[in-house]
């Protein structure tokens, strides 16, 4: 990607940039440094590509597919107030909130397979009728028959930690 940087004098302390014809525009302080300068673009860059990877995933799609796996696997017994792809979830693949229903997924994803998306989907819509990773949890999420699998996936990509799957000490929620 090219970049084109325009430094200011009147700019004291944030960097900013904006894509305008393919070119990443990075406005800057003037007495930044070069390094600091450097970082600020990679992280600005990062920043970007994760923005246009998420604005190909559909929340609308989403939706559907939780609607469908909760009458699936919940007998259509849950409800939620959103469930959508965000961009801000690095190290989990996805997380739930049941005192307010909401459900967010991490665009990383969006990339993997179907089964392993409607695993998460599923582990996410089972916190909203128990919001611990105790037995009655796991219980219901293994419903999904590919649970296993679709764990092994995750554990083999570095989202899912590497101890048994009975266990309730999971990180990634």
């Amino acid at each position: 990607m090219e970049v084109k940087v325009i430094r200011s004098a009147r700019r004291r302390k944030t960097v900013s940039a904006r894509l305008i014809d393919g070119v990443l525009v990075v406005r800057a302080p003037q007495h930044m440094t070069q390094k600091a300068l450097e970082e600020a673009i990679t992280t600005l860059k990062t920043r970007l590509q994760r923005r246009q990877e998420a604005s190909t995933l559909s929340d609308e799609a989403l939706q559907q597919r939780a609607q469908m796996l909760n009458r699936q696997y919940f007998g259509g017994k849950l409800r939620w107030r959103s469930i959508r792809w965000v961009t801000n979830q690095q190290r989990i693949y996805g997380s739930c909130t049941p005192q307010r229903q909401s459900i967010r997924i991490s665009h990383r994803l969006g990339k993997m397979p179907q089964w392993v998306q409607d695993y998460v989907i599923i582990h996410e819509l089972a916190h909203l009728l128990e919001p611990n990773h105790g037995p009655r949890f796991w219980q219901l999420v293994n419903r999904y028959p590919k649970t296993e699998r679709a764990r092994g996936y995750l554990m083999a990509v570095g989202l899912e930690p590497m101890e048994d799957a009975k266990h309730d000490d999971i990180a990634n929620d």
